[in-house]
C-alpha cells in the first residue's frame, strides 16, 4: 500500500517531471523521504537543493521560461511557504507555469497556531492562479494532475498545493476525483479574423505591438510569416522580445519608459495598433490618455479580464494566439505586392526614425560603458545563450541594447520588477538546457538579495556565468532620486559592497574584475570561452543613466535624455 507522500512523487512522474527545487523542513520531510527513494522505484526525479526557498521558487521559474515546461518547487510550511510568496507572485504577473507543494503542520493542530503554522493558503490567494489544500490523502493524485493542467491552459500561472504532514503519511486507499469545471474554449468566429484583416488593410501606418503571449502560445514562427508577408513596423514589451526575429528589417525595438526612442515615436504616430499577447502595462504605455491617441486598436488576447481592461478598442478577439495568428497568418499569405505598397511611406518614416534614434556607443565618460559592453556580448556570445536579469539599469541595459532571437533566451521580471531574480532563475535555466550558456546580467545591489545561491551553483557544478555590472551604487533609484527628488541620494551607496570576486572564490568560482575599456574585449572573450562557473565584476561609472526615460506621468513622446535632464528643472520633468 502506497502513503500519501510516495504517490505525491509519482504523480509528479507521471506528469513528466524529472528535476525539482526545493528546500526540506519539518512538514515536508515525508516528502523529501519519498524523494530519497524514488530512485529505487524507479521514478527518479533529481531535487535540487537550493539555499533559500525564495532561490527554488525562482529556479522553478526559470525552468519554465527557458523551456516552456512546468516548473516545480518545493517547502516547509511556515517561513519556508512564505519565502516561495515572491517567487509565485512573480511567475503571476508574468504568466509562468509553476506547481508549488507546501508542507503544513498535521491536520489535528491546524488553527492552533502550531510551531510553524502559516494560512499559506490564504497567503497564496493574492499570488497565485490557483490554490489547494488537500485534506484527505485520497485526493492527492487528482489535485496534483489538476494543478498541472489549470498551471499551463489559457493564461498560465502558478498553482500551489499545500499538504499536511498527516495527508502526507497516511495510507492511500481509495482515489477520490478533484471536480473542477472542465475550461470553455471561447468560440471565435471567423468573421472577426476577417475584420482583424480588414482594419489592417484599410490603416495606412498599421503597428504590431508583441507581448509575451506570443512566446507562451508558441507562434513566434507564425508571427514572423505574418510580419514577411505585411512588411510592416513592429514593437515589443519586454517580455515580448525575442519572439521578432532580430534581423527583421522594420523591428523597431523596445517600447515604453526606456524603450528606444524610434518605437515609442512610431507607436505615437500609428493608426492601428494590433496588440498580440500585451497587456498596455503601464511601464509601456506611459500617461495612458496619450498612449497611441491616434491609433484605433485591435487586441487579441486568451484572458477577456485583459480585453478593454485599460484602453477601450475597436476590436477585441479573445483568443488563443495558437489559434488566431496562424489564421490572420493564413489571410495574409496571399497578400499582394499592391496592398504591400500602399505602406511604403509608413515604412520609410519609420526608418528614418530608426536612424534618427538609433544607440550611440561612444563611451560618454573615461571608465567602461554597459551599453557598450552589453552590445559586445550580445554580438560574440552564442545564439542560443540564454540571458537572465536582475532589476535596476542593468536589466534596461540588456532589453535595449542585446539581441535575442527567442523570448526564452531573454529571462527578465517585467511585471514584479524583483530585485534578486537574475542568479536563482539561470540555475533554473542552466539546469534545464544544460548544453546551452547561461549568463545572469546582475547589479551590485541585486546579486545581494539571492548571493547565497552561489552554494547551489558549486554543489550541482552548475556551469552559470554571472556578468556583475557594478557602479557601487543602487542605480536605477539613484537615477529617480536625481530626476525627481531633487538630488537627495537616500539610503542608494553601496561603496562598502565586497569583494565579489573573492566572494565567489569561497565557492570554488573563479573570476576578474575589470575597470577599463581597453579590458572589454579580452575579458569577455575569457568569459564566453571559459568552462564552468565564471563571474565576471565589471566596474562602472556610477553617474552613467539609464535613456531615454519616459517619466512617470508623462507621454511616451515625451520621453528625456541625458541633455534635456541636466538642462531641464526636477518640477518641469515631473509635471
Amino acid at each position: 500500500m502506497k502513503i500519501g507522500a510516495d504517490l505525491i512523487i509519482d504523480t509528479l512522474y507521471k506528469q513528466g517531471v524529472t528535476e525539482v527545487f526545493g528546500y526540506p523542513g519539518g512538514t515536508i520531510m515525508p516528502v523529501y523521504d519519498a524523494l530519497f527513494r524514488s530512485y529505487e522505484r524507479n521514478v527518479p526525479i533529481k531535487h535540487y537543493l537550493c539555499r533559500h526557498e525564495q532561490g527554488a521558487g525562482f529556479a522553478a521559474v526559470g525552468f519554465a521560461r527557458s523551456t516552456g515546461k512546468t516548473g516545480v518547487c518545493i517547502a516547509t510550511s511556515g517561513p519556508g511557504a512564505t519565502n516561495l510568496i515572491t517567487a509565485l507572485a512573480d511567475a503571476k504577473l508574468d504568466s509562468v507555469p509553476v506547481v508549488a507543494i507546501t508542507g503544513q503542520v498535521p491536520r489535528p493542530l491546524m488553527g492552533t497556531n502550531a510551531f510553524q503554522e502559516v494560512d499559506v493558503f490564504g497567503l497564496s490567494l493574492a499570488s497565485c492562479k490557483h490554490s489547494f489544500q488537500v485534506m484527505d490523502q485520497s485526493e492527492l493524485e487528482d489535485t496534483i494532475n489538476q494543478a498541472f493542467r489549470i498551471a499551463n491552459e489559457g493564461r498560465p500561472g502558478p498553482v500551489l498545493i499545500d499538504i499536511p504532514k498527516d495527508v502526507q503519511m497516511n495510507n492511500v486507499i481509495k482515489q477520490i476525483a478533484v471536480n473542477l469545471p472542465e475550461p470553455q474554449a471561447a468560440a471565435t468566429a471567423q468573421d472577426q479574423f476577417e475584420t482583424a484583416k480588414s482594419l489592417i488593410l484599410n490603416a495606412k501606418k498599421p503597428m504590431f505591438y508583441i507581448g509575451g503571449g506570443v512566446d507562451m502560445a508558441a507562434v513566434s514562427k507564425h508571427l514572423n510569416a505574418l510580419l514577411s508577408h505585411t512588411q510592416l513596423p513592429a514593437v515589443t514589451t519586454l517580455k515580448g522580445i525575442g519572439a521578432i526575429s532580430s534581423t527583421y528589417p522594420h523591428f523597431m525595438g523596445m517600447l515604453g519608459m526606456h524603450g528606444n526612442g524610434a518605437a515609442n515615436l512610431a507607436v505615437q504616430e500609428c493608426d492601428l495598433l494590433i496588440a498580440l499577447g500585451a497587456r498596455f502595462d503601464d511601464r509601456v504605455t506611459g500617461k495612458l490618455s496619450s498612449f497611441a491617441a491616434k491609433a484605433k486598436v485591435l487586441h487579441i488576447d486568451v484572458d477577456n479580464s485583459e480585453l478593454n481592461k485599460l484602453r477601450q478598442v475597436e476590436l477585441a478577439i479573445t483568443c488563443g494566439l495558437e489559434t488566431a495568428l496562424p489564421a490572420i497568418e493564413h489571410q495574409f499569405s496571399l497578400l499582394d505586392a499592391k496592398d504591400k505598397q500602399q505602406w511604403q511611406g509608413w515604412r520609410d518614416e519609420c526608418a528614418q526614425l530608426k536612424q534618427q534614434h538609433q544607440w550611440d556607443y561612444n563611451c560618454p565618460a573615461q571608465g567602461i560603458y554597459a551599453p557598450a559592453l552589453l552590445n559586445e556580448l550580445s554580438n560574440i556570445m552564442p545564439s542560443s545563450t540564454v540571458i537572465t536579469c536582475d532589476v535596476g539599469q542593468h536589466q534596461m541595459w540588456v532589453a535595449q541594447h542585446m539581441k535575442f532571437d527567442d523570448c526564452k533566451n531573454h529571462l527578465s521580471s517585467g511585471g514584479a520588477g524583483t530585485m534578486g531574480f537574475g542568479l536563482p532563475v539561470a540555475i533554473g535555466a542552466k539546469v534545464a538546457r544544460p548544453n546551452d550558456q547561461v549568463i545572469a546580467v546582475c547589479g551590485d545591489g541585486s546579486i545581494m538579495m539571492n548571493i547565497q545561491e552561489l552554494g547551489t551553483i558549486k554543489r550541482f557544478n552548475l556551469g552559470v556565468k554571472i556578468l556583475l555590472v557594478d557602479n557601487a551604487k543602487l542605480g536605477m533609484v539613484k537615477q529617480w532620486q536625481e530626476l525627481f527628488f531633487d538630488h537627495r541620494l537616500s539610503e542608494t551607496d553601496l561603496s562598502d559592497n565586497p569583494d565579489f570576486v573573492q566572494l565567489a572564490s569561497a565557492f570554488n568560482i573563479p573570476g576578474k574584475t575589470i575597470s577599463k575599456p581597453s579590458e572589454v574585449s579580452q575579458a569577455l572573450k575569457d568569459f564566453i570561452e571559459f568552462d564552468g562557473a565564471y563571474i565576471l565584476h565589471v566596474k562602472i561609472d556610477a553617474q552613467d543613466n539609464v535613456w531615454p526615460l519616459v517619466p512617470p506621468g508623462a507621454a511616451n513622446q515625451d520621453m528625456i535624455d541625458n541633455k534635456s535632464a541636466e538642462n531641464q528643472p526636477t518640477s518641469d520633468i515631473v509635471g
